[in-house]
């Protein structure tokens, strides 16, 4: 079977199984957030937090539950770190120095999961697990909140109130993410990945001296790194290693994971508000560009230039030869189109247009299907901008599922797509403008360019997956990255739950002849066209002079 063939059947193979996923996880998640009910460990959680979780609340308190836990978990997640060598199961290493702490904590409380570290030379058991594997849990049950009190915005009227923060929380964590991880984790264990608590030891000799590894529960923190698009792996190498992701098997289904949820929560769009095809039309969006960059990066990397890339069947420096080309770039778009940044192969060895599409997967603000929660919020935002759009063109004021997108949540939705192409560009360009952080950079050119970009937009749009090359083990980066990290993941959702709940007080609007069909293939067309046109009008001039430059050039 050649290469290319064996990629297009794993693919068709991995829509197959999200086909399957989607109505009920879709349907089984619409229920965990309708639900009135409280399990009995859920209880116990809110009478040990102190919260009550029938109390609904409007979007300012709903924001300030958000920022509160996040504040919290970024405190102790740096504390841990910092302490780390008095720690039991710390495996020999010391503590980690103030501004990489402040970094590695930003990150995973924010689902980025950028690592400017080895792991495997870094974190012991205790950190690992006490405090990365939780935040695993708990930032991507904080994304899904955030998206459920939107879209509980569209489906209620007349009241300013959007829910319970820490019952969103709780659930999403206790009935979606606990379960599903722990399933995801047995068949991973069952495939081969490693699951223990060893000490280091030597596995071999390796050019004349000792090669040493560290045990670790990595099965159970690789199944919520997918399913919950976090990212961040136990080792250096990411899910490039074979203790992390063994065989081809288990590298598509840790694609799997991380689109399932994303995907899945379409169709609780659609059951909350009352239609399935509403839920529909933004799958149809979400999957057309998903596909839309599969495809070039498949035919990227497979278009081989010269006799050496021809007889290794594509461009495989940096890629796995467990995987192939097909397989990593599956792997590469799906990880930079959700919030997800996890990597299977080298991105930056990737040919200059392939390398290209990643970013420009991140810079869409990972909406195809993006992060668990935040690529549903994102993907409704430009809906919000799509039909005000349409209202212009047509000379009536806009509607999107009955409430009317006036003046107010127009400039909310503005400032949403705004927010991050800032920081980008802006960080960007003061790291290449400095004297010191251009030092950082393996490369010179437009391949060194592309891997500052990389990281900001990275960081930005809390993906946390690295373009690679770029020393940003440093103060600034450390700091600078973690600052985009922050404002990145906050900032919107400050317009997110504003949004939502300037829609929840309107009057639902009936529909009319003049209304505009969104479950329609024309709407489809429209917001596919509107994130493409936006997106490039804002980060063209910076892809020019980055992966643009050098794809041509090669």
């Amino acid at each position: 079977m050649g290469s290319v063939l064996a990629g297009v059947l794993q693919l068709l193979a991995l829509i197959g199984a999200l086909a399957l996923a989607y109505i009920p996880l879709g349907n089984y998640m619409a229920k965990v957030y309708f639900s009135d009910k409280h399990l009995r460990v859920e209880k116990w959680t809110y009478r040990a937090i102190g919260a009550n979780p029938d109390a609904e609340m409007t979007w300012t308190a709903y924001l300030r539950g958000v920022l509160a836990f996040s504040a919290v978990g970024v405190l102790f997640l740096y504390l841990l770190q910092r302490i780390q060598g008095i720690l039991p199961g710390s495996l020999g290493f010391d503590s980690v120095n103030p501004a990489q702490s402040f970094n590695t904590a930003v990150s995973f409380v924010t689902n980025t999961n950028w690592q400017s570290y080895y792991g495997e030379q870094t974190m012991g058991h205790v950190v690992q697990t006490a405090g990365l594997a939780v935040q695993n849990f708990v930032s991507a049950a904080v994304g899904i909140a955030v998206a459920v009190a939107l879209v509980r915005g569209f489906a209620r009227s007349r009241t300013g109130e959007l829910g319970n923060f820490w019952a969103d929380l709780v659930r999403g964590t206790i009935r979606i993410l606990v379960p599903g991880a722990a399933i995801a984790a047995i068949v991973l264990v069952a495939c081969g990945v490693i699951q223990n608590f060893s000490g280091i030891h030597e596995v071999g000799q390796f050019m004349g001296g000792s090669q040493q590894w560290n045990g670790g529960a990595v099965a159970s923190q690789e199944a919520i790194k997918e399913f919950g698009t976090n990212g961040g792996g136990y080792f250096n190498a990411n899910s490039a290693h074979p203790f992390e992701n063994p065989t081809p098997f288990t590298n598509l289904f840790e694609i799997f994971l991380l689109l399932v949820i994303p995907f899945s929560l379409t169709r609780t769009f659609g059951v909350m508000v009352g239609s399935v095809k509403q839920g529909y039309a933004i799958l149809a969006t979400m999957a057309t560009i998903w596909v839309g960059f599969v495809g070039p990066m498949m035919w990227t990397e497979f278009a081989h230039h010269g006799p050496a890339l021809q007889l290794a069947g594509g461009a495989m420096e940096g890629k796995e030869v467990r995987f192939g080309v097909g397989p990593s770039s599956i792997f590469a778009v799906s990880t930079t189109l959700t919030s997800t940044g996890a990597v299977d192969s080298f991105h930056s060895s990737f040919t200059g247009l392939g390398g290209g599409i990643t970013i420009l997967g991140m810079q869409l603000g990972e909406i195809a299907p993006g992060g668990t929660g935040s690529g549903l919020y994102g993907m409704l935002i430009m809906a919000v901008i799509a039909v005000f759009i349409a209202g212009l063109m047509v000379g009536r004021t806009p509607e999107y599922l009955g409430k009317k997108i006036g003046t107010r949540e127009i400039k909310l939705a503005a400032c949403y797509i705004l927010i991050t192409p800032a920081l980008v560009l802006v960080l960007a360009a003061i790291s290449m403008a400095l004297p010191t952080p251009p030092h950082s950079m393996l490369n010179s050119g437009a391949h060194g360019f592309s891997e500052v970009l990389y990281a900001f937009t990275s960081a930005a749009n809390n993906n946390g997956s690295a373009f690679a090359g770029l020393n940003a083990n440093t103060d600034w980066y450390n700091t600078m990255l973690g600052v985009a990290m922050l404002l990145g993941r906050f900032l919107p959702m400050v317009f997110v739950l504003a949004l939502a709940g300037s829609l929840a007080e309107q009057r639902p609007v009936p529909e009319t002849a003049g209304t505009l069909r969104t479950n329609k293939p024309l709407f489809v067309g429209l917001l596919v066209g509107a994130i493409l046109i936006i997106t490039g009008l804002t980060y063209f001039p910076a892809l020019a002079l980055g992966p643009l430059a050098e794809g041509l050039a090669s």
